[in-house]
């Protein structure tokens, strides 16, 4: 998707589920940027995508505004098309170059929450207040703790323009992760929420979506959102157990056996501390059961003959 109230030197790569957006800059007459890369299973189709985006330029650079597996699972093939660590710079958020580097799959959450990623190699770390080129203009970097940690938000303040990450959607905001397991999140996620008002943005590019720039309408309906959660933080960890169910069925192209996708829900670090944190007397079978009929009746996922698949598999 290409906005005409984008900056020539943007693209916007507007991807679907499990893939998180890509936002490419065309740098120079040479050289071009990527802002995060989506999920490891859409790897090949991302370069291609990038690819023609960047219009022949040689990608020097990849930004990832944090490491959840759907926004960084590009990186690895990314960087391997464009000549590897010496000729494609991975820059990641501070705090996480040593666990990428060691490639330490439990500090970055892909084992746990029981996903994917190609292992890559980052050369930079960025902090909030650090300002980037991109594109031909300065973006600065602020931080947009709640969803993960390390999170960072883009903001280029010329043009108004906010790359959102998983902060703030038209619809909402990404998973408070850590209050799952019983770790603050919510008093971060105003925060960031606050940090989005006060930068007054004119247009958003979210992590999933299409950008929008009613950025007070979505931030009036984040806070609602927040609210609600803050008020029943069990309606929260039921909402995320059933994301991250989604998302393991949208990796099942041919769908999957009920059983394994019990196994995979039982045997799965971060739903184990969550069903600890806020069903510690009630056996693992009666939630995954509760989250699959939850998806199976709102239409989010189909079953047929002991197979369980994504709602628009085919």
């Amino acid at each position: 998707m290409f906005p005409s109230s984008l900056p020539s030197s943007i693209r916007v790569l507007e991807r679907g589920w499990l893939s998180a957006n890509n936002i490419v800059f065309l740098d120079d007459a040479r050289t071009a940027s990527v802002v995060d890369t989506g999920y490891v299973r859409h790897a090949a189709q991302t370069v291609e995508l990038v690819r023609h985006a960047a219009g022949g330029r040689h990608l020097a650079r990849i930004v990832n505004t944090h490491l959840h597996s759907d926004h960084c699972g590009g990186n690895a093939a990314l960087q391997a098309a464009y000549g590897g660590t010496e000729r494609c710079a991975i820059i990641v958020p501070a705090g996480e170059m040593q666990a990428v580097n060691n490639w330490d799959e439990d500090a970055l959450s892909f084992r746990s929450s029981g996903q994917q990623a190609a292992s890559f190699s980052a050369a930079a770390e960025l902090s909030a207040g650090d300002v980037l080129e991109l594109g031909g203009l300065p973006w600065q970097a602020h931080a947009a703790a709640g969803h993960d940690p390390h999170a960072l938000m883009l903001f280029q303040p010329d043009e108004r323009l906010l790359i959102s990450g998983d902060a703030l959607w038209e619809l909402g905001f990404g998973v408070i992760f850590p209050e799952m397991v019983g770790e603050p999140g919510f008093a971060l996620t105003r925060a960031t929420l606050r940090t989005i008002e006060a930068l007054a943005p004119a247009l958003v590019i979210p992590g999933h979506g299409a950008p929008f720039t009613d950025a007070a309408a979505a931030l009036a309906r984040a806070h609602a959102r927040l609210d609600a959660f803050e008020a029943a933080p069990e309606r929260h960890a039921r909402h995320g157990l059933r994301v991250l169910l989604k998302f393991h069925l949208l990796q099942q192209s041919s769908g999957i056996a009920l059983g394994a996708l019990f196994t995979w829900f039982a045997g799965t670090d971060f739903v184990a501390r969550t069903l600890r944190c806020f069903w510690p007397h009630v056996e693992p079978r009666t939630v995954f059961n509760e989250m699959l009929d939850s998806l199976l009746q709102t239409g989010l996922a189909r079953s047929s003959d002991g197979l369980v698949f994504d709602a628009d598999a085919s």
